[in-house]
């Protein structure tokens, strides 16, 4: 890659994270004012049968569904994925990629309970979620650890494949499951939408601003030269 392009990339990467920092900022200020948005609550009730917020729209077999796929943006799920690739990445020599990776996930992980605790929005209190939680609401911890997760995997391989439309689907890939983890929890009651937009934010903020010193840290010096003997 020659040194314009580098330079047009971490340009970009700078550009995106602000944008993402910004929109975060809005959204976590308005929430400490408890300023309301109006779209939080339109959201909610509009994924709930009209006349019982107890029970959300669409077929019996959805709301299982959607409780299968927030699973993919939990601590446990994301510890097995990360460690699994981990080791992977350990027995292929890549240590600089696996230390990377673990950075990214326990920082993202501090970095969440941190923002929960400081700003400590109650649930969502007009409907009746379809999971138990435990934990306050803003950032959506799932939105965020999906992102930071799956953005940075996704990144991680993508830099493995010279073919760019292989690089536009793993990276596509990744995105569309940090979608879908984000949704699932609005379908199943226990964010308010603002809370999974701040999560997408914050956590594709870390995961690009990872990628991005990852990316640094590889020239001149590979991160993951093979260790000598």
């Amino acid at each position: 890659m020659t040194p314009a392009r580098t330079r047009e990339l971490n340009f970009l990467a700078l550009a995106a994270i602000a944008a993402l920092l910004f929109v975060f900022g809005v959204l976590a200020e308005n929430v400490i004012q408890a300023q309301p948005f109006a779209f939080d609550n339109a959201i909610l009730l509009a994924l709930r049968v009209p006349g019982n917020r107890a029970i959300p729209i669409g077929p019996a077999w959805l709301p299982e569904t959607a409780r299968d796929i927030t699973s993919l943006g939990s601590i446990p799920v994301i510890g097995l994925l990360l460690l699994a690739v981990t080791g992977y990445l350990l027995l292929e020599r890549k240590r600089g990629s696996a230390r990377w990776i673990l950075a990214a996930a326990i920082g993202g992980v501090l970095l969440d309970d941190l923002l929960k605790f400081a700003i400590s929005r109650p649930r969502p209190d007009m409907i009746d979620a379809s999971v138990r939680v435990f934990s306050t609401s803003f950032p959506s911890g799932h939105a965020s650890l999906s992102a930071i997760a799956y953005l940075t995997l996704g990144a991680l391989l993508a830099q493995t494949h010279d073919s760019i439309p292989i690089r536009v689907y793993i990276l596509a890939l990744a995105a569309a499951l940090t979608i879908l983890v984000g949704l699932s929890r609005l379908y199943l009651g226990v964010h308010y939408p603002s809370d999974v937009l701040a999560g997408w934010c914050i956590g594709g903020a870390w995961a690009l601003a990872c990628w991005s010193a990852m990316r640094w840290l590889q020239h001149p010096s590979p991160v993951d030269s093979p260790a000598r003997p």
